[in-house]
């Protein structure tokens, strides 16, 4: 396989085909009406959060930026065009220019966002903002959702460092960027060397069951390991008994051994009779790994045994973990209509409109319609915002107006280029601990 399968930065390929075919059917009717240079904006939002989840996790800013630098539609993206006949000769001629002009703004990755909450806005034209909706959202679903997962788990493990183990539980190439989020949402290393060489994520990793099943015993096993990688290795004791096996690792490595592994049965259970007998056998400063498919509520019910770091190998389903984000147009320049609404209030600092239309029944929120009519004359153009939520019934409009640019929001230059060599990553269980998120170069 070609290393730009894999997404590896040697050949960038374009991600103009990353997108829905109505964008481009969107975009043609917008050209020969005249509206597709009309000034929009656009945000991603998510309208709820999974049962028992308090917060989300921002990840995947990097990765859209790296899209939207890689958006073009080169000759082999226009000859599929045309011969599928998608769009007519002048839209052709328009997206063999296209690069996206306007600015992004966004949450930097690793802040925490609640439902309602835009966690990027995409300001252009309407042609130009327009096809990049469903790349946004695909790198957003994606990542958020597992950045969030393994912020809990990070939460859950109370400071020790968590290994990221999923590659063989998802797509190839969803797998580097799973790694990527949960770098981001507070695990400390991966499994992954994909993920390491894009990214420099450190990777870690020594041995499996089938290597200790290739020697004709545990011993010849450890004492292979341990001549190729010294003592400070980490030897895997589950596969047949885990008290001779702890006892074998120590006569093999010493007193500095450097971890033992437990991949199964009862981790809290064999986690305490593992330490007790490094303690009695003079390996005192041997950690203990844990390792298995392992959520928050299994990493929180571990967090009495004395073990140092676990592995998790989750499935990373985010389809199943998060409500997808969603995208809309906030406000359009132009010709346009004022919507009328039952409530209308104001962002903060902001000279545009913003009108929800709430649902009576249940008190849930309903389709975002409006009634409209022609503009007054000193009004603002607007467009009714589907991405505006009841953020000002429970936030305070200072709270609020902290979050607007300036702040908690990062404007990500003028077109896509983000500012500095990287952004500040925040683990949400601590406002105190940040460090700079992977690269996305």
């Amino acid at each position: 396989m070609d290393t730009a399968d894999l997404g590896l930065p040697v050949d960038v390929p374009s991600t103009a085909l990353f997108t829905d075919r109505y964008e481009l059917t969107m975009l043609q009717a917008a050209l020969r009406a005249g509206t597709a240079d009309r000034r929009s904006v656009f945000e991603v939002f998510t309208r709820r959060l999974p049962e028992g989840r308090r917060y989300g996790v921002v990840a995947g800013t990097g990765r859209v930026l790296d899209a939207v630098e890689n958006f073009r539609f080169d000759s082999d993206v226009l000859d599929f065009l045309a011969q599928q006949r998608i769009v007519d000769e002048p839209t052709l001629a328009w997206l063999a220019d296209y690069r996206f002009r306007g600015d992004i703004w966004g949450y930097p990755e690793g802040e925490v966002y609640f439902p309602g909450s835009p966690i990027m806005r995409v300001e252009g034209t309407f042609a130009e903002a327009v096809l990049l909706e469903t790349v946004i959202l695909s790198i957003f679903n994606h990542d958020s959702a597992v950045a969030a997962a393994a912020s809990r788990m990070s939460t859950a493990a109370g400071g020790r460092p968590l290994i990221e183990m999923g590659a063989r539980r998802t797509h190839e190439l969803a797998a580097v960027a799973a790694a990527r989020a949960a770098y981001v949402g507070g695990f400390a290393t991966t499994s992954d060397l994909a993920a390491g060489f894009r990214y420099n994520i450190p990777t870690v990793g020594t041995s499996a069951h089938a290597f200790t099943l290739l020697h004709d015993s545990e011993r010849d096993a450890f004492t292979a390991q341990v001549q190729a990688h010294g003592s400070g290795t980490t030897l895997l004791v589950d596969t047949y008994d885990v008290a001779e096996a702890v006892r074998t690792a120590v006569e093999v490595a010493g007193k500095d051994l450097g971890a033992v592994r437990i991949d199964s049965g009862d981790l809290l259970l064999l986690a305490h009779r593992v330490r007790q007998q490094l303690d009695e056998l003079g390996a005192k400063n041997t950690r203990i790994t844990v390792t298995s498919d392992l959520d928050e509520y299994a990493i929180a019910s571990l967090a009495a045994a004395p073990w140092t770091r676990t592995g998790s190998a989750p499935s990373w389903s985010p389809a199943a973990a998060t409500p997808p984000a969603r995208w809309s147009t906030s406000w359009s320049r132009g010709p346009v209509r004022t919507p009328r609404t039952r409530r209308c209030c104001r962002w903060p600092r902001s000279p545009w409109a913003r009108s929800p239309r709430w649902a009576a029944a249940n008190g849930r929120r309903g389709a975002w319609t409006s009634t409209v009519w022609p503009r007054p004359r000193w009004s603002a153009p607007v467009r009714s915002p589907r991405s505006w939520r009841a953020i000002s019934c429970w936030w305070s409009w200072c709270a609020a107006a902290r979050s607007w640019p300036g702040s908690r929001w990062t404007r990500h230059g003028t077109g896509i280029s983000p500012p500095g060599p990287g952004c500040r990553s925040r683990r949400p269980s601590s406002r105190a601990a940040s460090r700079s998120c992977p690269p996305s170069t």
